[in-house]
């Protein structure tokens, strides 16, 4: 790790990434994030790390990008620590307004990230999406497991899967929901974890907000308001339902190999969902608060 010389090492166990994470010590005593990952994913980890960098070009709050290459553990990248808090952990400590103003910023935020193009390249979005939302399909009809109602999951996505022609590409987090978020010391929402960066629909991003929804609705609200200036388009929530509805269909077979907490964990928000979106027959759901 050229330039660098750390004294100490330590593992960082959360979150699903299959990176090693650590909190490591330079002789100054500054810290900073070290991510290793198996040599076989150079090139997307290459690809990751200079993303990061356009991401970082554009000021937005996270984790900034140091250095990367090749080390005897497999490929690295160092990336700026942040002194802070889970917004996770601590978004309910906070008064109403000030959790509504947290979601703003991170509307705002992922709006900035939304900002870079995808590549010319790309595959056309529509033809795309509808073949990851038959095989999602597919694999819920193949799993032992089924959800109460799962069937509106699959109507709701065959009635509204012609809002897919046209829509627009650009890079994305990959993984945009309030636990990838920290707020530091001086009380500044922060993103962390790109590790499934990818390019697609911009409002796709928003099919994790059922974790924010879910924790603080305020927040939730906030980070759609903060997105669309508060002019959201009625297209988004039909869009957004779709979205949703293939996450919930994939999170159950996805669920089983990690046992029965994790599924009990997809089965309990596959029922809150339903009850939110009215069987997935209202586009609105009932957590969002016009601002």
């Amino acid at each position: 790790m050229a330039g660098f010389h750390f004294i100490t090492r330590e593992l960082i166990e959360k979150g699903w990434s299959k990176d090693k994470k650590y909190c490591v010590t330079d002789k100054n005593g500054k810290r900073y994030l070290l991510r290793i990952s198996d040599i076989a994913q150079h090139d997307a980890k290459q690809s990751e790390f200079n993303m990061m960098e356009q991401v970082a070009a554009l000021g937005v709050p996270m984790c900034l990008p140091v250095e990367f290459g090749i080390c005897g553990e497999g490929v690295y990248s160092i990336q700026t620590w942040i002194d802070g808090v889970d917004a996770n952990d601590v978004i309910l400590t906070f008064a109403n307004t000030e959790q509504y103003a947290y979601g703003v910023e991170a509307g705002r935020i992922l709006r900035k990230i939304h900002s870079i193009r995808a590549p010319l390249t790309q595959e056309d979005w529509e033809s795309r999406f509808n073949r990851k939302m038959d095989d999602k399909i597919q694999k819920y009809a193949e799993c032992p497991l089924k959800y109460e109602n799962g069937q509106a999951f699959i109507d709701c996505i065959n009635e509204n899967r012609y809002l897919l022609e046209n829509r627009p590409q650009v890079y994305q987090h990959g993984d945009y929901h309030i636990g990838n978020m920290m707020i530091d010391q001086v009380g500044k929402l922060c993103i962390i974890d790109f590790n499934r960066n990818d390019f697609g629909d911009p409002w796709e991003e928003f099919n994790r907000i059922v974790w924010c929804a879910q924790k603080s609705a305020l927040f939730a609200s906030g980070m759609v308001n903060g997105y669309f200036d508060n002019i959201v388009p009625e297209e988004f929530w039909k869009l957004l339902t779709l979205y949703i509805s293939g996450n919930m269909l994939s999170a159950l077979p996805w669920a089983i190999p990690f046992g029965k907490g994790e599924i009990e964990t997809m089965r309990s928000q596959a029922k809150e969902v339903l009850s939110w979106y009215d069987n997935m027959q209202n586009s609105i759901p009932s957590w969002y608060v016009n601002g």
